[in-house]
């Protein structure tokens, strides 16, 4: 890096390209907290130019291997003011952290998020490349990504601008449980529920026709107003705990029986679900 900013560059085009390989080459780093630091001090913030004006919407996960070994990952969308790039963030003790690029022609928008395991022999992920729909796609490689194939688009009211998801699919025995969030008229968001088939999560086999959570009158006003949203949720003493911010202002929780959940997500007819 250091001879490569020393070269006397002959044209603007050479010299973006050398800027494109050195961002990208910051964008690749590592970060190290003391053990005997609290976690609540465990800080992660901005340092590569690519993450200039942010980094955001973490959606956290704890991965499985075949051998039984686990690791955590994070997408997250860092913003250099211009363009969204999303990033992998990878941890085995939360003290210690890799943060690298995520490559490939489907590395696009924002709101990517990572399966728990590999599903049949693969690497699998959430995304949304247009910012309209969630596509699934699969990879042999954890920070390569060529293809995509559509899996749900906006069909009720209440999602009809744009489809997302909220964090990472969580397996149960009825199948992936995906939260959704929809935005509808005068940007407001709203969080639903998907159920995937187990084996093959590009077949949807349940859908909410309405919104799980919705803003009430108290979580209307704040920084961004009329919005509830979450990065993920996990299933606690059987029950859906999903943890979900206000308005960008304030934070709360909600927990729902996941039995009662995922028996209304089975019930809805087929015509429903897309």
């Amino acid at each position: 890096m250091r001879r490569l900013r020393g070269i006397r560059l002959l044209d603007g085009s050479i010299r973006r390209t050398a800027e494109n390989l050195l961002a990208v080459a910051r964008a690749n780093y590592e970060i190290s907290f003391e053990p005997s630091e609290r976690y609540s001090e465990r800080v992660i913030f901005p340092l590569a130019p690519a993450e200039a004006r942010g980094i955001e919407d973490a959606r956290f996960v704890r991965f499985h291997d075949e051998a039984g070994r686990s690791n955590y990952y994070a997408t997250y969308t860092a913003f250099d003011g211009h363009v969204p790039l999303p990033q992998l963030l990878e941890t085995e003790d939360f003290a210690h952290f890799k943060i690298s690029t995520l490559n490939g022609p489907e590395v696009q928008n924002k709101g990517m998020a990572l399966f728990p395991r590999k599903v049949c022999g693969h690497y699998a992920m959430l995304s949304r490349q247009d910012n309209e729909n969630i596509y699934l796609m699969y990879s042999d490689m954890l920070h390569f990504w060529y293809d995509k194939q559509l899996l749900l688009r906006p069909t009720f009211p209440w999602e009809f601008v744009q489809l997302g998801n909220c964090g990472s699919p969580i397996e149960t025995d009825a199948g992936w449980l995906v939260l959704t969030h929809g935005v509808g008229s005068v940007r407001r968001y709203a969080i639903g529920a998907v159920l995937l088939d187990l084996n093959d999560p590009g077949r949807v086999i349940g859908r909410l026709p309405k919104p799980l959570l919705e803003p009430n009158p108290e979580e209307r006003d704040g920084y961004v107003p009329n919005v509830v949203y979450s990065c993920g949720a996990l299933v606690h003493a059987g029950r859906l705990i999903l943890p979900y911010a206000m308005s960008d202002q304030c934070t709360s929780f909600a927990t729902v029986p996941l039995e009662e959940l995922l028996s209304e997500l089975k019930s809805q007819p087929p015509d429903s679900l897309l």
